[in-house]
């Protein structure tokens, strides 16, 4: 199986997936599989060297766990696996200068959710306790980071992560060396409880972080706002919160893609993972998208590629190509006009709110059972959604 830069053993079986990703790598920042497994990754630094050394990246972790997976745990333990045999490492950015970091992974699926946080070839895992049927992830800046705590108390069934180790002394699971690596370095004495968080961290994070703290308390005070009835609409308002920062739209940067899935514990219900497909969610759409036989593509949404690809010339990214999909250009678009003309903006906004409370509303009566759809009309659905959204844009 060929990752962004390494080949390794292929599986006898692969699932089925849907990735958000970004366009010039193998792996994603988030995805979902056929079975109902969600998994989404963000970076983080700890004490652990960063290696500028090409091995597996943690969005390539992101895609293994979720071909290879057929729950939540399964896909935990086949990214430990792969994560301790090769490692993780080289430049996570499109940029001839690389930009290097480990991950921590939030992982759910209908029965149950775990954080899975990493330093080099170490980790440790938490198991979440009352789970819901719900799990949200967000693209790079938009799900809520977290920072290091002795003793986290989360919302009940609620958990967000982010750039910062958060795994206190509620480890589930750990690297077998883990402990020993610790003491080794320094670190631990080995005396009284050990919190991964507290060990592993930096003493000083990166300047880039500091935001990130303040961002991980206001995602943990939302989710404990609305804890015991939390909805889809619910996480898509927290993702699309700019006050916070969780939304993140300044110094150049917007949230790249976002992704909010509902995770039945009925078996027989189907899941249903709603995805914008374009930056800045409070200005994108959530499109929903249910797995089932024949499903048509979406070609609006897939990138172009590049015979001559500079992220796969050594050395890599020397020249910039333009990987924007159709329907990200026309949004991009759409964007531009919002920031030029905000009456023409605000009313192209609610036209698009307007059309996501469809999507909603239609797989509400789908998840509740009120209407099931043919597999014909659900095979159709995503691609639907994205040829409504794109025809009211200029």
């Amino acid at each position: 199986q060929k990752c962004t830069y390494l080949e390794i053993e292929q599986a006898e079986k692969t699932h089925a997936v849907v990735l958000s990703r970004p366009a010039w790598l193998w792996g994603a920042e988030m995805g979902a599989n056929e079975h109902g497994v969600c998994v989404g990754n963000e970076g983080v630094w700890t004490r652990e060297p960063v290696g500028e050394d090409e091995a597996l990246l943690g969005m390539d972790l992101v895609r293994l766990g979720l071909e290879r997976g057929s729950s939540a745990r399964e896909a935990l333990e086949v990214i430990v696996a792969l994560l301790e045999r090769y490692g993780q490492g080289g430049s996570c950015k499109e940029e001839p200068v690389p930009f290097v970091y480990h991950n921590t992974f939030l992982l759910a699926d209908r029965t149950e959710a775990w954080v899975l946080e990493t330093a080099g070839r170490y980790w440790a895992a938490q198991q979440i306790q009352g789970v819901r049927a719900l799990v949200v992830l967000g693209g790079r800046g938009a799900s809520s980071p977290a920072q290091p705590d002795p003793a986290p108390a989360f919302a009940e069934g609620s958990r967000n992560i982010s750039n910062q180790l958060s795994i206190g002394r509620e480890i589930t699971a750990e690297h077998a060396g883990l402990r020993q690596r610790a003491r080794s370095q320094g670190w631990w004495s080995g005396d009284g409880e050990f919190s991964f968080a507290e060990v592993f961290s930096l003493p000083h994070q990166p300047a880039r972080m500091e935001a990130a703290k303040g961002r991980y308390r206001a995602g943990k005070e939302l989710l404990q706002q609305h804890a015991g009835h939390i909805t889809a609409e619910t996480i898509m308002g927290i993702l699309r919160d700019k006050a916070s920062g969780i939304c993140v739209d300044s110094e150049g940067f917007r949230t790249a893609g976002s992704m909010v899935s509902v995770l039945p514990s009925d078996p027989a219900v189907p899941c249903v993972h709603f995805f914008t497909a374009t930056p800045d969610p409070s200005r994108s759409v959530f499109k929903p998208f249910v797995f089932v036989a024949g499903l048509k593509p979406a070609p609006q949404v897939r990138s172009p590629t590049f015979c001559d690809d500079p992220a796969r010339q050594i050395p890599r990214f020397q020249r910039m190509v333009d990987r924007r999909h159709e329907l990200y250009r026309r949004h991009q678009a759409a964007l531009e006009l919002m920031e030029r003309d905000q009456e023409r903006g605000q009313k192209l906004l609610q036209t698009l709110r307007d059309l996501e409370k469809q999507g909603l509303e239609g797989m509400g009566t789908l998840l509740t059972g009120m209407v099931v759809p043919g597999p014909e009309e659900l095979a159709d659905l995503f691609f639907d959604c994205v040829e409504a959204e794109m025809k009211f844009y200029p």
